[in-house]
């Protein structure tokens, strides 16, 4: 029977497990240790649970997996494995990766028969590379929605959506639910299913504050944080953890962590799990760690209380961390979006692949499809920089397109653009060769760059990018544009600009494990106690980035194994 919220448990000083980190890969690990009967401490530092996960998609890549069979998708078991094989480039892999391959369907299986999680499939999303074992789909699930008044006083907890890429406040779900706010102008359906939306929304705000129709990584941390609270888990959020403290056979039985300005020593007779997230926001660590023209300025979209505190202590104590990664991030495209004293970073995730938007470096000429992954988009800007200069380009649109889709922060019709003017975020020239100008490009450059694309556009192929083409291009465009879903013609001014600098979803360089998640040394040898999933634990696929998903499917499937190598 569900126990009532919120949970009022005291704080004791010995547990089982102690989890560091809230989002999907430490909650995962909590729900999974809880279920087979361990006392569990899940320790957060700030006020906000969710960490990257509650503003992510919410999606895992999880081949083979019960959504995809139900679905009557079925595949060989070596069919995921060439795939990584031929992305890495190598016959050689991690073991890590079959111990992935392995238990990814039965931790999918897990969290949707015996928790509050649910998914939805992404049976029509194919992998991001067309190399030997790749799939046209079957390989992806995503959380479904979730009511956040499930939580009662908890969901206060749940980190909100990233301001920047919410609608007051409410997130918008990838896929139906998204298509329905780009179509509320153009469809009665779309406009009916949008002010139900809206109006649900803004009863939340009246009665709670905040939006309870949890949607993309919302509902994945919201759902996992009732799976925790049902098990009855120890959550405290403000939690910062100072110090993992060690036996003297060198094994760690706990942490040291300050509560309201109070130090707490805290043990753990199974083990401490590390779950904060990587590095995105350790400059120290960038330093070292970001190689070539990657490193010269970097804006991270992840929140920035993930500055590197697991992967710290971890090292402190003598874990091995890799560095010899293909990337040491995840790399993505963002734009500085002015909030007062600060800026926020937004992701440009989606609207890239859209038809009348295209992208070009600082001498108005196009570099890459457009419509590639984020990450890839990402790489074709490092490698077209000069490696001595921060990298950035600039994303362009025209009226229509921009009114359509909008062009990042600026929203689509109805909203005016003259507030994203205002601030400086939104560039606006009458011609392209005004709006040339006032990016600093070559007019000429810039002109015959429409102009070729736009001849292209017409004809539906991208003589320079193939832009469209591959499986992936394709199903990120509008399926209403043709001949081909990502192509339109750049041609109605007003014409708009918003500058890209490189960021990051997160990082892949990390702490070393072994198949059960245990952190080891440079020799090898495990750390005895200590365990690390998430981003604290280094990409198992060596820094590259094969599908939508690699980083919530390993730091759940890992979070699920290491729980159950706990528990053993």
């Amino acid at each position: 029977m569900a126990r009532k919220f919120p949970i009022t448990t005291p704080l004791s000083n010995q547990y089982d497990v102690i989890v560091v980190g809230s989002g999907g890969g430490g909650l995962s690990t909590a729900v999974r240790a809880a279920h087979l009967g361990l006392s569990v401490l899940l320790l957060e530092k700030t006020d906000a649970l969710g960490g990257t996960s509650a503003w992510s998609g919410g999606w895992l890549w999880i081949p083979r997996n019960p959504l995809a069979i139900r679905a009557g998708i079925h595949e060989d078991a070596e069919e995921p494995r060439r795939y990584i094989c031929s992305e890495m480039q190598t016959d050689s892999l991690d073991p890590r990766l079959d111990a992935f391959l392995e238990s990814g369907p039965e931790m999918v299986d897990f969290f949707e028969t015996q928790t509050a999680l649910n998914f939805v499939d992404g049976n029509a999303i194919p992998d991001f590379h067309e190399l030997d074992g790749h799939a046209l789909g079957g390989r992806s699930v995503a959380a479904a929605p979730f009511d956040g008044r499930q939580l009662g006083k908890w969901k206060h907890h749940v980190r909100p959506p990233l301001s920047v890429i919410s609608l007051w406040g409410m997130g918008i779900a990838s896929g139906a639910d998204m298509r329905h706010f780009f179509n509320a102008t153009r469809r009665l359906s779309s406009m009916m299913y949008v002010t139900k939306r809206l109006t649900r929304h803004a009863l939340d705000l009246v009665r709670f504050g905040r939006s309870t129709q949890l949607v993309n990584g919302n509902a994945l941390v919201g759902a996992l944080l009732k799976s925790a609270l049902d098990l009855n888990v120890r959550v405290q959020t403000n939690a910062s953890v100072s110090t993992l403290i060690k036996d003297d056979q060198g094994r760690v039985t706990g942490v040291e962590v300050i509560i309201n300005d109070q130090l707490h020593s805290i043990s753990a007779s199974k083990g401490v799990v590390m779950a904060t997230g990587g590095f995105p926001h350790d400059t120290k660590r960038q330093a070292e760690q970001f190689k070539g023209n990657t490193g010269f300025g970097h804006y991270s979209a992840a929140p920035k209380s993930n500055t590197g505190d697991g992967i710290n202590m971890a090292e402190s104590i003598g874990a091995k961390i890799c560095d010899d990664l293909a990337n040491a991030g995840a790399w993505s495209p963002v734009s500085l979006v002015p909030n007062g004293k600060e800026q926020i970073h937004f992701p440009h995730l989606i609207e890239r692949a859209n038809p009348g938007i295209i992208a070009v470096l600082p001498n108005g000429k196009r570099f890459t499809s457009e419509a590639n992954s984020y990450h890839d988009f990402m790489r074709a800007l490092f490698d077209a920089s000069p490696a001595d200069s921060q990298p950035y380009c600039w994303l362009l649109a025209d009226h229509k397109a921009q009114r359509r889709w909008g062009l990042g922060w600026s929203k689509p019709f109805p909203f005016p653009t003259s507030y994203f003017e205002r601030t400086g975020y939104l560039i606006k020239g009458k011609s392209l060769a005004d709006l040339a100008l006032k990016l600093g490009a070559p007019v000429d450059a810039l002109t015959e760059t429409v102009a070729r694309f736009n001849c292209d556009a017409k004809i539906g192929f991208d003589s320079e990018f193939q832009r469209g083409e591959s499986p992936y291009n394709h199903i990120q465009g509008d399926p209403e544009q043709t001949p081909n879903p990502s192509l339109a013609a750049l041609e109605q001014g007003p014409f708009y600009a918003v500058k890209i600098v490189p960021g990051s979803l997160g990082t892949f360089s990390g702490v070393k494990t072994n198949e059960h998640g245990q952190v080891l040394r440079p020799d090898q040898s495990v750390i005895s106690g200590l365990y690390a999933v998430g981003n604290d634990m280094s990409s198992i696929f060596g820094g590259h980035y094969p599908s939508g998903g690699i980083t919530l499917g390993p730091a759940m499937t890992f979070g699920y194994r290491a729980a159950n190598h706990l528990a053993e």
